[in-house]
């Protein structure tokens, strides 16, 4: 299992940097292009969920890696599952399924991590 997790943690920080970087990086508008929920909200609400995401995808990996403060880890994992039910929230607002069930597919891998790294397979 522990394995199992580490995989997990590995996929979903991947995952998450990848999608922190572009909003921290590119400007609104050309997010609004692909990503049409940051007309919602200000360019400095968009780059900070981007830097949400790229410290959510750090908290997975580096503490755990390095084994200092592993208890960054699961808290990360549970981090990002929050930042997923708000943006599942962001999305029912604005009726796109698709993007809910991306939402919740990220939202039970961060919370198996969470669960695992919190409970049995703590480091």
């Amino acid at each position: 299992m522990n394995v199992f997790l580490w995989i997990l943690q590995a996929l979903l920080a991947v995952a998450f940097a990848l999608a922190g970087l572009m909003k921290a990086s590119q400007p609104k508008e050309k997010l609004a292009r692909s990503m049409p929920w940051t007309d919602d909200f200000s360019a400095g609400t968009v780059k900070f969920v981007g830097a949400v995401e790229i410290l959510g995808a750090l908290g997975l990996i580096l503490p755990a890696a390095t084994g200092i403060v592993t208890w960054l880890t699961p808290l990360a994992s549970t981090g990002l599952a929050v930042t997923m039910v708000l943006a599942g929230i962001t999305h029912a607002r604005r009726n796109e399924p698709g993007a809910i069930a991306f939402n919740a597919v990220l939202l039970i891998l961060a919370a198996v991590i969470g669960w695992g790294r919190f409970g049995p397979y703590a480091f």
